[in-house]
């Protein structure tokens, strides 16, 4: 068995590209989330590593000084980032010439051909569902035999295998809660609307719904939601609350965990009996009786993608869902103490001045507890991305520019009645338009006056959020 080594190597400050990152962006606060699609491959092979260098502060030179401690490494990479990575196994390489550097992640899935043209010292990529594919390189089978991979030969020709078939049998994956401890400091991961500390996990991989910029399900998981057996999860987390007795809150971040709703509800209730608070992604149309069994049992907060206030938007999109519905879902999380964290998009295909209105109005009354807002990213293999490139909705119709030189997320759509420019501005207006509300305030200075520890770390992220705002406006 090759030595092993999983990295999310260092880029920009604060940046949170990882492996569990679905924009990958410097955010608004420092923000992280767990590297679960790294930390899935390390659990599979015996004495691997895993190193996240950006919410640790790992620096090139740490990573590099222990080159010589393996013989492969799989870097996850993405679309922003990729440049910078590309330098990190380049010093690797430099470091130990013997070292077989791998690539996994959406950017290497949707362009295996272009990533290895473009960057030589990249000697394989594992495409889609990847987990088994770095297995199999870490067992030293010959690379010609491996689905999923693509490769450069001894004499530097490109190689695609056939792709790997979809996994079926999630339980077939191991648990990353070992992978967690042994490699990961858990307080050093922050998501400004759940507790801290927190740990997050994936129960299943697909997402049914066809949203068109939505970069997961069109370019590694699919859309088809496969789970993990309910037995499995509940023993996850009985697991993780015994190694990690100070994590206040687990997230499961599966793209969309209200998918299948018996299983969720199964879920919910063997976590009330464990006794732990809970969080999950949903779509905005969860029935309440199946809130009112999730709230019963230990559920503090949903993650929703609501995108836009504007219902041709939605339809433009592809969401599957009907303002009116979130609306009313949205009412039966007020009504039980459900707290949402509201995500919204701005910049998607039929956006005006006169949607981002609406859309800001919409957020205003439907009144999520905090907000997330993001521009339209049209990542390479999602339809998003195809439909800005044949209508020239890219700089010079092809050219992506998804952050800037910082690392933080720029409009990279722009249409011939709505510029970037503007749209990219929009964001702080619709910040400050919906935190800068008496009602709002108030509602965050009580949240601080009931907990010592929430006052903290409030006035920690008022202090970044400010300093976000002024950068924005820049």
């Amino acid at each position: 068995m090759l030595r092993a080594l999983f990295l999310q190597a260092p880029s920009f400050d604060g940046f949170d590209g990882g492996a569990g990152s679905r924009y990958q962006a410097k955010r608004e606060i420092r923000s992280f989330w767990f590297p679960t699609w790294l930390a899935q491959p390390a659990a599979l092979i015996p004495g691997s590593k895993l190193i996240d260098a950006p919410p640790a502060d790992i620096t090139l030179k740490m990573v590099t000084d222990q080159a010589n401690d393996f013989d492969m490494v799989v870097i996850h990479t993405s679309v922003p980032s990729f440049e910078s990575d590309v330098k990190c196994a380049e010093a690797l390489k430099a470091a130990n010439p013997k070292l077989k550097i791998g690539m996994i992640g959406a950017k290497v899935a949707v362009q295996s051909d272009k990533s290895l043209i473009e960057a030589p010292v990249i000697d394989f990529v594992c495409r889609n569902e990847f987990d088994f594919t770095c297995l199999e390189v870490a067992e030293e089978k010959p690379w010609e035999t491996i689905l999923g991979l693509s490769y450069r030969d001894a004499a530097g020709e490109i190689h695609h295998n056939p792709d790997r078939p979809i996994l079926e049998e999630m339980d077939a994956l191991p648990s990353v809660i070992g992978v967690y401890e042994r490699d990961l400091k858990i307080e050093d991961y922050f998501i400004g609307y759940l507790k801290h500390p927190y740990v997050s996990v994936y129960t299943g991989r697909g997402c049914k719904s066809r949203c068109t910029f939505c970069l997961w399900p069109q370019t590694v998981g699919g859309h088809r939601y496969r789970t993990r057996s309910v037995e499995a999860v509940i023993a996850e987390i009985a697991d993780a609350k015994k190694r990690f007795p100070q994590v206040k809150e687990f997230m499961f971040d599966d793209d969309t965990f209200t998918d299948d709703l018996p299983r969720a509800e199964a879920i919910a209730e063997g976590l009330g009996k464990l006794g732990v608070t809970w969080s999950c992604n949903a779509k905005a149309n969860v029935p309440r009786r199946s809130l009112e069994k999730f709230k019963k049992n230990g559920l503090r907060l949903l993650l929703v993608g609501y995108e836009s206030g504007n219902q041709q938007i939605l339809f433009n999109i592809k969401k599957g869902m009907r303002v009116e519905v979130a609306e009313r879902f949205t009412r039966d999380c007020h009504d039980l103490g459900i707290k949402i964290h509201g995500t919204f998009i701005l910049g998607l295909p039929g956006e005006t001045q006169e949607t981002i209105e609406k859309t800001i109005e919409y957020a205003k009354e439907i009144n999520p507890h905090t907000i997330q807002v993001s521009l339209a990213a049209p990542y390479p293999g999602t339809t998003l991305y195809n439909q800005a490139v044949e209508n020239g909705w890219l700089q010079e119709n092809k050219v992506i520019n998804l952050v800037s030189k910082e690392g933080v997320q720029l409009a990279a759509i722009g249409y011939p009645h709505l510029s970037r420019e503007e749209i990219y501005h929009h964001v702080e207006s619709f910040y400050k338009r919906f935190y800068f509300r008496p009602s709002k305030i108030w509602e965050i200075v009580r949240e601080m006056l009931l907990s010592w520890d929430m006052m903290k770390r409030r006035l920690r992220e008022g202090v970044e959020f400010f300093r976000f705002l002024r950068a924005h406006e820049a």
